[in-house]
């Protein structure tokens, strides 16, 4: 490793003023490679690592595995300079190193670091002076500072003296068309003033808008915050759903009239639960760092509480209106509509979606799933169907038992579904009131 360089972070500096640097983004998800398409866009070259040997070789070749890039995109890039690996002795090839790997949490729920520490302690025996450090993975108040920098001064890489070290969490917005990679202001705190000086001027070249702020931790807490907020009220909006069902009132018409009004209230939509790589875990990840400052975040835990049972309220849902066309969930055909964990896209991460076919096959279900833009039941750590998406015609429709509204794709032909099918529990609201083989849920 090299480390005895002349002032290391003013030639890191230079090469990205000219736009010379070549940055690696470790991590080819959802997040990882729309940035990495970003920086080739802007000039930039770009090495892409991941350990998934099959993403590699697809991408070398020009294809793409995340429906809304397309293979043109993937085939540009690499015109521009880009290239995939799963080799991280290339490490040492690269001036920044952006790290864009999943924090899960564990069985307890309790954060699971292992694709970060396992993703940098692969990069350190190659890395060298003069190059930046960026975390984006979403992660606890501190973890930056207290399990990053203590790896790199391990290995003689002092942040904001040879070296640069930040945090800048992605914000992605899959199926956002108003949103993409460069129209979100960057976040971005540095572990020195150097080294936020050198984050901002890394990224400006892909992103319009950046937002400094004064540290590691804040710029961690701004991410939490972002997600926290939108975690709680869409608990709070969940409650208010069982509630209404109980007094026999649509939600989704009350929230719309609510909407109405022109200061003080924004309109979130209930479901069956919480999906996406970020608000069913991200608030996780501050309960268990607060309980080291002896905080209990009752509200927040509340809110993951709520969440957490929708989908089981959907099953009881379920269950309930089987019950009155005298059948039960064991033995019933059940079609569960979407996949994915929002419409019109095709990522299934923490998808409720997936719970509830679990818990309905507990029950004895027979279970199949339709989503377009979920061909094959996809990988999952926690879950497992071999399964492939049914192609939906009016026959394959009756032949359910009932059909699950999970995920209000607009690509499903609702008349087509109320004409044909003998039961939909619609959990998005999508199907109306007043129809006697919707039920809403």
């Amino acid at each position: 490793m090299q480390l005895a360089t002349p002032d290391a972070l003013a030639l890191l500096e230079e090469k990205i003023s000219s736009k010379s640097a070549r940055v690696g983004i470790y991590g080819l998800g959802y997040v990882g490679l729309p940035l990495a398409l970003r920086f080739a866009e802007v000039g930039l070259e770009v090495l892409g690592f991941d350990i998934d040997a099959g993403k590699v070789q697809q991408l070398n070749a020009g294809g793409s595995y995340i429906e809304r890039l397309m293979p043109s995109s993937i085939q540009k890039a690499l015109e521009q300079g880009f290239e995939a690996t799963s080799d991280f002795a290339r490490t040492t090839e690269v001036d920044a190193l952006i790290i864009c790997v999943p924090t899960p949490l564990n069985a307890h729920r309790e954060p699971d670091l292992s694709f970060i520490t396992d993703t940098i302690d692969a990069a350190l025996p190659y890395m060298r002076a003069g190059q930046l450090v960026s975390l984006e993975s979403t992660t606890w108040p501190g973890t930056t500072d207290e399990v990053l920098a203590p790896r790199l001064r391990a290995y003689g890489l002092k942040p904001g003296e040879n070296c640069a070290l930040v945090f800048s969490p992605e914000r992605e917005d899959p199926g956002n068309a108003h949103y993409g990679t460069k129209d979100i202001p960057k976040i971005i705190g540095g572990t020195t003033p150097r080294c936020l000086a050198q984050g901002v001027a890394l990224y400006q070249h892909a992103i319009h808008t950046m937002v400094p702020v004064s540290s590691t931790k804040a710029a961690e807490m701004t991410k939490l915050l972002e997600n926290i907020h939108r975690s709680v009220n869409i608990g709070l909006v969940n409650e208010m759903k069982i509630v209404a069902d109980k007094m026999g009132i649509n939600i989704y018409e009350v929230i719309d009239a609510a909407a109405t009004k022109p200061f003080g209230f924004v309109p979130y939509k209930p479901g069956p639960g919480l999906g996406g790589h970020c608000i069913p875990i991200d608030p996780f990840y501050l309960t268990w760092k607060a309980r080291e400052y002896g905080v209990n975040t009752r509200f927040i835990e509340l809110a993951g509480e709520i969440n957490h049972y929708m989908p089981h309220w959907v099953v009881e849902k379920i269950a309930d209106a089987l019950n009155e066309r005298s059948k039960a969930i064991k033995g019933s055909r059940i079609l569960v509509l979407g996949l994915a964990y929002k419409k019109n896209i095709d990522d299934t991460r923490e998808s409720p979606a997936v719970e509830i076919m679990d818990l309905l096959q507990a029950k004895g279900a027979q279970i199949n799933y339709s989503d377009p833009h979920v061909p094959v039941f996809p990988h999952k750590r926690d879950y497992h169907f071999d399964l492939q998406s049914v192609a939906l015609t009016p026959a394959t429709i009756a032949s359910y038992d009932c059909l699950v509204l999970a995920t209000d794709h607009d690509a499903f032909d609702y008349p087509q579904l109320l004409q044909h099918a003998r039961l939909v529990v619609d959990t998005r609201g999508r199907l109306g009131v007043g129809r006697p083989n919707v039920v809403a849920a």
